[in-house]
């Protein structure tokens, strides 16, 4: 998981990748196993557990920052924080239930003015789940809001 933790600030329980698959130029894979004992099961739905697709979208968010976070570390790109930008075209396919695997793709379509556009899917048992287009920027972080 320290790959994971030491790319990107998501921690437990909002972190939704558990290890980097594999790494090409334009792209990651990435894997997560979802947990009978997740919170959110509790409630979504309860007696027939289902995952929430917008967790499932954030998995490949999440995916889309580790790919980011490992370009900018080749480029000596100074540290930052990945903010989505822009969401498009998200197709669900098949459910998600507790206990499955999935396997998360990103890959990079083009970037353009400090924008990283980009495509994701995700797999489990290799039937397709998800689809879905994505817009990131890599900010450094202003500072904490003032109250």
């Amino acid at each position: 998981m320290s790959q994971v933790t030491d790319l990107i600030p998501h921690r437990p329980p909002f972190l939704f990748v558990d290890e980097i698959v594999s790494e090409t130029a334009d792209g990651l894979i990435a894997k997560r196993t979802l947990r009978a004992d997740e919170e959110f099961y509790k409630g979504h739905y309860p007696g027939a557990p289902i995952t929430p697709g917008v967790l499932l979208c954030e998995a490949v968010f999440q995916t889309g920052a580790l790919y980011l976070a490992r370009q900018a570390a080749g480029q000596g790109t100074p540290a930052g924080v990945p903010l989505m930008a822009k969401i498009s075209d998200v197709r669900f396919r098949n459910p998600v239930y507790p206990g499955e695997t999935i396997v998360i793709e990103v890959k990079k379509k083009e970037s353009l003015g400090g924008f990283t556009m980009m495509s994701g899917s995700v797999k489990s048992a290799e039937k397709r789940v998800l689809t879905v287009d994505f817009t990131v920027a890599w900010t450094t972080p202003a500072g904490a809001p003032k109250a």
